[in-house]
């Protein structure tokens, strides 16, 4: 990330901050403010969550990819009640705004609170409210995609399932699998239900599990976005077929630094998959958790040896991955252009 102090850094600081965004692979739970995690975890008397935020910073320091999930699914214990649900959308919502990101496909990790006891209906009451709140706000605009860990099996994604089409509201775009990255194929009928529900079918593959849990995104989930995907470039077969059906990619760098899927930044795909003509977009995947945020995602993209011409192409990227209405996404991307154009050449 050097390149970006060199003496183009102010230029490109400024053209980062005043790109419109869309993010599309952003966890609600992981978006949690070590702040608001203390005060919940306070309020609700949950132990073995840290109680400073050097604490928690020390505590967010990941072995590896099943060390961050066990770490998560801790932190998550600390959301009770509709209103711990609602701080937390609208601390998420004001965050991203800050960032001129005008519109936000967040996961919701609903099977972490069903087993817990809390009903959907808690936590979508919370987030909803949060999110009508923020557009009159902020002008932002949020939409959920919830999810359920692949690794905890059928029954939880049927269970995540049952409940959003039970109680889901109409700011459900999608449906997902995260967790610890396992076979998606016992999931092909779960997804084909969601899918004839009018649901997306928004998986994760390919983080670190290999390029053999993408094919069966696409395959058996019939997925319209794979988040993450990296493990795909090693595959060429896979890359072309991503490159010629234009499926997005929701890419997060840091994420998957400290989650350690790669060794170093400057080993990390992303330059190559916008090179073989991929369709990414850049996100932020569980920014405080990572020591990040959407900014720092473009910042980086740009010490990876991005310039303003890539950059707007990944803010592109994003709108035109999104679920936004059609209006909107020329709103954007004309805007994008417009950046773009009275940014000094190199």
């Amino acid at each position: 990330m050097d390149r970006s102090l060199t003496a183009e850094a102010p230029g490109i600081e400024a053209f980062i901050r005043d790109l419109p965004k869309v993010e599309l692979h952003v966890h609600l739970e992981g978006s949690m403010r070590p702040a608001t995690l203390i005060e919940l975890a306070a309020r609700h008397r949950v132990e073995g969550i840290p109680g400073t935020p050097e604490e928690i910073r020390d505590w967010y320091e990941f072995r590896d990819f099943p060390h961050f999930i066990e770490v998560y699914l801790a932190s998550v214990e600390a959301l009770r009640d509709e209103e711990d649900f609602a701080l937390l959308a609208a601390d998420v919502a004001a965050t991203l705004a800050a960032q001129n990101v005008r519109y936000a496909e967040l996961h919701v990790s609903l099977y972490g609170h069903l087993m817990r006891g809390i009903p959907a209906r808690v936590v979508f009451d919370g987030i909803e409210h949060a999110r009508r709140e923020a557009e009159r706000e902020h002008g932002i605009h949020l939409r959920w995609i919830p999810d359920f860990p692949g690794d905890y099996g059928l029954e939880a994604g049927e269970e995540t399932l049952d409940a959003v089409l039970r109680d889901g509201p109409d700011s459900v775009v999608g449906f997902g699998v995260g967790g610890i990255e396992v076979s998606r194929a016992p999931f092909t009928d779960l997804f084909g239900r969601a899918r004839a529900a009018e649901l997306h079918s928004l998986p994760h593959a390919g983080e670190n599990g290999g390029a053999d849990h993408v094919w069966e995104a696409l395959d058996l989930l019939h997925a319209e976005r794979i988040g993450h995907g990296i493990d795909s470039m090693g595959d060429e077969r896979l890359v072309g077929r991503l490159r010629d059906e234009q499926i997005p990619l929701d890419v997060a760098p840091t994420s998957n630094l400290r989650t350690r899927a790669v060794d170093t930044i400057g080993k990390h795909p992303l330059p190559r998959m916008m090179e073989a003509g991929l369709l990414v977009t850049l996100n932020s995947d569980d920014p405080p958790m990572f020591g990040t945020d959407l900014l720092n995602e473009y910042r980086t993209a740009h010490g990876l040896g991005l310039g303003a011409p890539e950059l707007a192409t990944l803010a592109r990227n994003g709108v035109r991955a999104s679920y936004l209405d059609a209006s909107a996404k020329r709103e954007m991307i004309t805007e994008i252009d417009a950046l773009l154009a009275r940014f000094p050449a190199p």
